[in-house]
């Protein structure tokens, strides 16, 4: 069982408790000032509260009418336990019921992993706000988002390992240097395998990223019981020209341009991920292992 709840409550009768662990987290720790903390917009935002098993409050956040999401504040002693993540899905949940296409957020540049964790992109530069400096994060509701840029690319993949409940699958030409090699990337590929999860990764050219000295060769090295790594040699598997990375949750990102970052993502898309799995496994099965790969200590 649980040892916290989240609810959504009513702004009222809730204001002194939200209140409470917003002025600890916001104007104690991070210095917000009041006035900036506490706004007009409040009263007709949906808000979240999470207590623990006793009810004593430890986190809240708010979804604003126009599909903002904000104030995600959790006390010190209960974060890194799900409690920031619990109230994330459950106002996610909640701008589904409100009809809305798509939510938005504000992320200190901390956290855009978290938040890339559960489908959120970077969307423009970063910039400062109340003094500290934010990243604006932008998730599509239910269907495909368009990946533009390099930051977009690495959060799709981090949200997709992040999201990876045993199987993930890399179909790559060279290991994608700038993607794949990203340390929010590596960090989330690690994670996976030492909780018991196995990447397969599927590569055109290994000799590329071997004279790279790529870092998830080394990682897949550290951790071999998890990576498995094939070589396509087929000539009809050498001119696929895209490339994809695929999960057993319904996470995908397609790239109609091997070479290229921009695509599409989605983490809820369990008949994209289907297609995208017939054509790996079936180019899975006429590719050679890594046999080069091997002798370094795979």
């Amino acid at each position: 069982m649980s040892d916290f709840r989240v609810e959504r409550v009513d702004y009222g009768t809730a204001l002194s408790e939200l209140r409470a662990i917003r002025d600890v987290v916001f104007v104690g720790e991070q210095r917000v000032p009041v006035e900036i903390e506490r706004d007009a917009l409040d009263a007709s935002c949906t808000h979240v509260l999470a207590r623990d098993a006793d009810g004593r409050p430890i986190g809240t956040g708010r979804l604003a009418p126009n599909g903002k999401i904000g104030r995600m504040a959790v006390l010190g002693e209960w974060r890194g336990r799900g409690v920031g993540r619990a109230m994330l899905l459950r106002l996610l949940d909640a701008a589904r019921e409100a009809g809305l296409s798509d939510v938005m957020l504000h992320a200190q540049v901390d956290a855009e992993r978290f938040y890339a964790a559960d489908g959120f992109l970077p969307v423009g530069d970063r910039f400062e706000e109340a003094g500290i400096v934010h990243q604006e994060m932008r998730r599509l509701l239910d269907r495909p988002a368009a990946v533009e840029t390099a930051a977009q690319a690495i959060a799709a993949v981090v949200g997709i390992a992040t999201n990876t409940r045993r199987a993930m699958v890399i179909y790559s030409r060279e290991l994608d240097p700038g993607l794949l090699d990203h340390p929010n990337v590596t960090t989330a590929l690690r994670r996976l395998a030492t909780r018991g999860g196995e990447i397969r990764l599927l590569l055109q050219d290994v000799a590329a990223p071997q004279r790279a000295h790529a870092p998830l060769i080394a990682l897949a090295q550290r951790l071999s019981s998890a990576f498995l790594v094939r070589v396509i040699e087929e000539p009809v598997d050498l001119t696929y020209p895209s490339a994809f990375v695929a999960n057993d949750t319904g996470g995908w990102y397609f790239r109609p341009l091997g070479h290229r970052l921009d695509g599409e993502t989605q983490l809820d898309g369990a008949a994209r991920v289907r297609q995208l799995r017939t054509v790996f496994d079936s180019a899975w099965e006429r590719a050679r292992p890594a046999t080069e790969l091997r002798a370094l200590g795979i």
